[in-house]
């Protein structure tokens, strides 16, 4: 338990500067001819550095060195599995893996690109936790053409783009764990479901839920939803329900030369040729010159019931769209549910939705309506470690019709417009968001802006101090009074990655980042249950230039009170280390390698590298990290 916030448990307002744990208080800005000078921004930190020396009683594993080996390295006394990787089947009778599955064969098998999950246990027969029996959410982002189809993706056929549809979505299939602590995929369990891209099963909830802005000729009630696609990160309810977030649903969908586009589909990044996926052609539904509003049915936080595989998933428009990476739900002191999101591009915003209807302990089908009916905030960083959540709602902020918002589900759909006209903070690309467990702090990952100071639309701030950021840099802020539903908040930088070995000042990263554990580009982000703050990497792993001596993309376990990281893990070449759940014991820790480039797990006997889950464990099977 974080100790210096536990010290203002009144119910009182507290100053901002007292909310932070002081060893890791904020520094003194120091601004030059109006801007934020990160090298000042990121000096006096003697306090921090005398923090970061002392040793945390959070983890006691030997930190491992950086890599650029084709294998997943871990400290002395861990180990790993292969649990499951694209290809391999899930569904009653789907084929095994081969390069030249088919698009039915696909249907039944994992999908492509494991990226966010979460480990649901079942129950046991007393009614109590089954320790060994669990049912796994986990998405498939995106496809690798060059692996999926053996002609390197040239030239689709129909059935090859079927394929690629359906190695997207969320995968749900049962675990359970053997005498030797050891996970397997039960392959024949009646939980086991895909849902992909082609999916039926989606249905749109909350305010936008039958608007014009998305009826469409394949689905004029505006509710009906075909598919789930980009699902990258995800959040876990208390409740006991997935959340998959689409993230870059707009490089799906394309238009023949020539097609028009609107301010607020430019805004989404829609355009002519998309990521060059090239369905348009084939799948109609994805030509935007046709169907306009069916890019409107995507980007918005999908909810799962992993328990009922005949359920419907429910796409909550009332939680905003925008390029969800993850939601990090939490509850308020009253009971409303809380969910931190950010949208993953360069220069967008930090949202908080809070549900209009409270948690009712052991209801599970009220709260499981919870996140239809709320209000939607975005978040903007005073450059004085103050903070404030703007609220989303039509007539409030100037968000009236005589300023171009004519209704609260246009704000909604595109909230990207909403957040920026109020003034929102623009970000370093938004990544992961993470709740401490027992504690009222929250961080996120801010990977990297490449126009952060070049842009006009993006100055340098306190919250974004240095200009272009290639390396990244993790933010951690604490609502007022302790309290997840309050308007106000305190924040600092937590830690601001770097290469000290090649750089210096600002870009030599925060003093609780050094040769032993340099990284870049945070991205995935967990808290573990006794409060280990677990940090994934996807960055740049050329080992050149600025970047020199970086080895491949990693996870590391960082201390919140003391500031300390130290790194967990390397993965194989290529790949982004992403995705992460534990076991309700703690002794195993799920974790995502996604897009790996060379032969990792076993190219040799497949034919092509294949994005996998693993399962981490100790040999003495203790918890994993202490």
């Amino acid at each position: 338990m974080e100790r210096a916030l536990m010290e203002n448990d009144q119910h009182k307002p507290v100053e901002f500067h007292n909310l932070l744990n002081p060893a890791m208080s904020r520094r003194q800005i120091i601004k030059t001819g109006g801007t934020v000078s990160a090298a000042g921004f990121l000096a006096g930190t003697s306090a921090l550095s005398q923090a970061v020396s002392q040793a945390t009683t959070l983890m006691s594993f030997p930190a491992v060195p950086t890599s650029t080996a084709d294998t997943v390295v871990l400290p002395e006394g861990y180990e790993y599995d292969v649990l499951v990787s694209w290809g391999d089947p899930i569904l009653k009778g789907a084929s095994k893996f081969d390069v030249e599955n088919s698009a039915e064969d696909q249907l039944g098998q994992y999908g492509d690109n494991t990226d966010g999950m979460s480990l649901f246990h079942l129950t046991d027969k007393d009614g109590g936790v089954d320790e060994d029996r669990a049912i796994l959410a986990a998405n498939s982002e995106y496809i690798n053409k060059k692996f999926m189809h053996t002609h390197g993706g040239e030239n689709l056929t129909a059935d090859d783009v079927r394929k690629e549809i359906a190695a997207h979505g969320v995968n749900v299939f049962e675990v359970k764990r053997n005498w030797f602590n050891k996970w397997k995929v039960v392959k024949n369990s009646d939980l086991n479901r895909r849902l992909h891209g082609n999916a039926d099963e989606f249905v749109l909830t909350g305010p936008v839920a039958g608007h014009p802005l998305v009826q469409t000729d394949m689905d004029r009630t505006g509710t009906k939803v075909i598919g789930t696609l980009n699902n990258c990160g995800n959040g876990q309810t208390p409740w006991g329900t997935y959340l998959t977030c689409e993230e870059n649903f707009n490089g799906y969908f394309g238009a023949p030369a020539g097609t028009a586009f609107s301010d607020e589909q430019k805004a989404y990044g829609l355009s002519e040729t998309g990521f060059d996926y090239n369905w348009w052609p084939t799948e109609e539904r994805f030509n935007l010159a046709k169907h306009p509003n069916e890019a409107n049915r995507f980007g918005w936080i999908v909810e799962i019931d992993p328990y009922n595989p005949s359920s419907k998933a429910m796409k909550r428009t009332a939680m905003g769209r925008f390029k969800h990476e993850n939601a990090a739900l939490t509850l308020s002191k009253d009971g409303h549910a809380v969910a931190y999101m950010g949208d993953d591009e360069r220069g967008e915003f930090i949202y908080k939705f809070i549900s209009r209807d409270t948690y009712r302990e052991g209801d599970r089908a009220h709260n499981m309506t919870l996140l239809e009916n709320g209000t939607l905030y975005a978040a903007k960083f005073n450059d004085n470690g103050s903070g404030e959540w703007v609220e989303l709602t039509y007539g409030k902020n100037g968000l009236t019709q005589a300023n171009g918002f004519d209704s609260q589900e246009y704000i909604l759909v595109y909230a990207r417009l909403a957040a920026r006209f109020v003034g929102a903070t623009t970000m370093d690309r938004p990544e992961w968001v993470a709740c401490h467990p027992s504690s009222p702090m929250v961080f996120c990952t801010l990977t990297n802006n490449k126009y952060r100071g070049v842009r006009d639309n993006q100055p340098l701030n306190a919250a974004n101090p240095r200009e272009e950021n290639p390396f990244g840099h993790i933010i951690r802020w604490v609502p007022e009074n302790r309290d997840h539903k309050a308007s106000r908040f305190g924040w600092d930088l937590f830690a601001m990655a770097g290469n000290p070995e090649t750089q210096s000042g600002a870009m030599a990263g925060s003093d609780n980042v050094s040769a032993d554990n340099m990284f870049n580009s945070p991205d995935g982000l967990m808290f573990d249950n006794d409060g280990r703050l677990w940090i994934q990497t996807d960055g740049n792993y050329s080992n050149e230039g600025i970047f020199a001596g970086q080895g491949n993309n990693q996870m590391l376990v960082a201390d919140p009170v003391s500031g300390h990281i130290r790194r967990f893990m390397v993965g194989p070449n290529g790949c982004e280390i992403t995705g992460i759940t534990f076991s309700n014991d703690q002794r195993t820790v799920f974790v995502g390698i996604q897009h790996p480039s060379n032969a990792w797990p076993n190219a040799e006997k497949d034919g092509v590298p294949r994005s996998s889950v693993i399962a981490i464990r100790r040999e003495d099977g203790g918890i994993v990290g202490a």
